[in-house]
């Protein structure tokens, strides 16, 4: 069975989170959304809300997992059985920023690092661009994939 990891704070997790993940289940028979964290980090919604959203929003789909971890993404990806990373680029400088770390994932690992190019219609959208709307008040939902309920 191939399957990927894709890491991240997903804080929150949004469209274009969720977009990469449809994408990348054609691609693998698993999608593993690990969702990482850092105890001394206070995140905005606490790590555990953030899973349990995203449990309940895949709940029907057998080949989403969410998991949470901690260290380095490279080790998590070894411990369950995975040989690839999920990496979504939206910019130039988003992609090497991820050339870096995939490069070091390879040295450390045998573990390859998949990049999907971000959809353009929602490449401007990011974890704290949201953040910063519902901190000004206003309706994040547009911005959030449909059924993901987070108690806020």
């Amino acid at each position: 069975m191939n399957k990927v990891v894709f890491p991240g704070s997903f804080d929150p997790f949004t469209i274009g989170h969720a977009n990469l993940v449809d994408r990348a289940q054609k691609l693998f028979d698993q999608v593993i959304i690990a969702i990482g964290y850092n105890e001394q980090k206070a995140g905005w919604l606490p790590v555990d809300e953030r899973v349990r959203a995203l449990k309940e929003l895949y709940k029907d789909n057998p080949r989403i997992i969410v998991e949470k971890y901690t260290g380095l993404t490279v080790d998590f990806a070894q411990s369950i059985g995975s040989r690839f990373i999920l990496r979504g680029v939206r910019s130039v400088k988003d992609y090497e920023y991820e050339l870096g770390i995939a490069d070091i994932n390879a040295r450390l690992a045998d573990v390859e690092t998949v990049v999907l190019l971000a959809d353009p219609s929602i490449s401007g959208i990011s974890s704290s661009v949201v953040r910063e709307l519902f901190h000004f008040g206003r309706d994040i939902n547009p911005w959030l994939p449909l059924g993901l309920n987070y108690k806020i």
